[in-house]
């Protein structure tokens, strides 16, 4: 009988991916705490707190309230426009709550490595997304492809250490958002609202499939204690 060493192979497997995504969650909770520490005696000028930092960075950090973070060395590596561009993509990442979608998408393709490269369209899909509405708050697509580049190069260099869900402009394919923003056409909101119905459709039918191996391994233990006859 194979059913029996199937489903306890499956159980393992299971309980590696559990404590490999319970393991992330701890550490991103852990990053995400000391991050906002960092800020505590941070200059603050409305949701923006600034860290004298040489290293260029910036980010938004969800919360309540929910800050956006940037370096002195980033500061220093933009001009005026184009840090009001940037400011203006963070922003759009805390209104549109992105940091739910990619907490979703990280930890599910923890459990599930098959699901990696869906985590990597939503990171895609909620900078792109961000991207139109700082171009849209400042009304330059080309300056906001600017910022973007120049953010990207600045920081390639290292960062400051903060959770993966914190949604920054240098995050994705840069090179790509630069593309699509040097082009006239406005993306939408309804990527990121497909691309998190996947993920949700996805992660339900992982949960199915390990409550119906759970069910069968039960059937099969009371099976073989002679609980219950096989069918």
């Amino acid at each position: 009988m194979i059913t029996y060493p199937a489903a306890a192979l499956a159980v393992g497997v299971l309980s590696v991916c559990a404590c490999t995504t319970i393991r992330s969650a701890l550490r991103q909770f852990r990053q995400y705490r000391t991050a906002h520490a960092r800020l505590r005696n941070a200059p603050l000028a409305g949701d923006l707190s600034v860290l004298d930092r040489p290293e260029a960075d910036a980010y938004a950090l969800p919360g309540n309230p929910g800050r956006i973070v940037v370096t002195s060395g980033m500061l220093r590596a933009l001009d005026g426009p184009e840090r009001e561009a940037l400011l203006a993509h963070e922003r759009a990442h805390l209104a549109g709550r992105h940091h739910y979608f990619l907490v979703a998408a990280d930890l599910t393709a923890r459990c599930h490595p098959a699901m990696g490269a869906l985590r990597d369209a939503i990171g895609l899909t909620v900078e792109r997304v961000a991207d139109e509405a700082a171009a849209k708050t400042v009304g330059d697509r080309g300056l906001t492809a600017r910022a973007i580049g120049r953010a990207a190069l600045a920081g390639s260099t290292g960062g400051i250490g903060r959770p993966s869900f914190t949604a920054g402009a240098s995050g994705g394919p840069v090179p790509q958002r630069v593309k699509a923003l040097l082009r006239p056409a406005a993306a939408s909101r309804r990527p990121v609202v497909t691309a998190a119905g996947l993920l949700l459709a996805c992660s339900a039918a992982t949960g199915v499939g390990a409550a119906a191996g759970l069910v069968d391994l039960h059937h099969e233990v009371e099976v073989a204690q002679g609980e219950v006859q096989d069918d």
